[in-house]
């Protein structure tokens, strides 16, 4: 089986949030999915068969995952595999992805909505600061902070965001060159930091543009690699859009 390493979200190589992408021929166990994953050990690879898209963690199954899904259409775009609109069939519902003429890939994603929340225990101590607001996800826990700066040079403890009740820690802040910026934590699922966080913007994008009163935007993560996600508020959906650099490819033996 074909497999490849993509850095998604951005334009260089070694940058952005690097994906495993596993071409599969036949149906395969959840199980040999997972070792795959745990053997790869990035924070998502994507397995696809057909239509049927899923992401493991080194440690889990996830439901959504926006860099993964990103990494998988540069693959069959850039492979010849496919050209036009992709839809893929996902724990999420069918995804669709287009490529635009300059070459970018625009995602279509589930928005996540999210609500005021109370501070839970641990969390300020866990982040070292004191949140501006904080709400509630349908997936994570969105922390807002006072500054770029304070995200850029954030330094949580990680064994005690593990504790907080949400698949990750979100954390944001209105941006000097972008609109935004964020990071994202995730030990609960396997993954301390992770550079670029699609799903994340599933959140990020309508908290932010009700803020701002504006659609589409354009959000940095802070992350040691770094990349950029532009959004777009659609209703129910956003729209994520990045590119993507393949930076190895080869054939899986086992």
């Amino acid at each position: 089986m074909r497999l490849f390493t993509v850095d998604a979200f951005t334009d260089s190589a070694f940058q952005g949030n690097p994906a495993a992408v596993c071409l599969l021929d036949t149906p395969v166990t959840e199980r040999w999915m997972q070792s795959v994953a745990t053997e790869m050990n990035l924070s998502e690879t994507a397995f696809l068969l057909g239509d049927s898209l899923r992401w493991f963690t080194p440690a889990v199954e996830v439901t959504l995952c926006g860099h993964a899904t990103l990494a998988t259409a540069h693959v069959l775009y850039s492979t010849g595999a496919a050209d036009g609109q992709l839809e893929f069939n996902t724990a999420s519902g069918t995804l669709t992805v287009n490529r635009r003429p300059d070459g970018m890939i625009t995602m279509d994603f589930p928005a996540k909505d999210v609500t005021p929340a109370t501070v839970p225990d641990g969390l300020e101590k866990a982040l070292g600061v004191t949140p501006v607001r904080v709400g509630k996800s349908e997936l994570d826990l969105l922390v807002e902070l006072e500054s770029e700066e304070t995200v850029r040079s954030l330094a949580p403890d990680i064994a005690a965001l593990a504790d907080v009740d949400a698949r990750g820690v979100i954390v944001t802040a209105p941006g000097t060159e972008t609109d935004f910026v964020s990071r994202f934590f995730a030990p609960r699922v396997g993954v301390p930091e992770d550079p670029v966080t699609g799903s994340a913007h599933c959140a990020l994008s309508p908290y932010w543009s009700a803020r701002l009163g504006r659609l589409t935007l354009v959000g940095a993560q802070l992350s040691p690699r770094g990349g950029l996600v532009h959004v777009t508020h659609a209703g129910d959906r956003v729209h994520l859009t990045g590119r993507a650099v393949t930076v190895l490819s080869g054939t899986l033996h086992v």
